[in-house]
């Protein structure tokens, strides 16, 4: 098992985590790209509105797993929300995420 594999499972094992305790999918991409395909039940926030939206994220009162195309975005809000003491994971991929989420 090299390195990469190492870090992606111990990744999969925290989303599984988040996703035993309630967590939220937060989704940063666009409208538009949201509208064309998502995760059920998943709140849609682009990254650019991150910033101006951390008290609503608060509010959410769970984890969050960040997602988005391919992992870039969704990378940049995770460490947004950290800043601001969210719990929060990258989930990075909406796709791949959505496979990690299925019972």
């Amino acid at each position: 098992m090299g390195l990469f594999d190492f870090l992606k499972g111990n990744k999969s094992k925290l989303i599984e985590d988040f996703k035993q305790r309630g967590a939220l999918v937060l989704d940063v991409r666009t409208v538009s790209e949201y509208n064309s395909g998502h995760i059920k039940n998943s709140k849609n926030i682009p990254l650019q509105n991150i910033n101006g939206s951390i008290e609503k994220i608060k509010g959410f009162n769970a984890p969050i797993i960040t997602c988005c195309a391919s992992g870039m975005r969704s990378s940049n809000a995770a460490s947004i929300l950290k800043r601001q003491g969210i719990e929060v994971v990258n989930g990075g991929g909406w796709q791949s995420l959505s496979k990690k989420l299925k019972p």
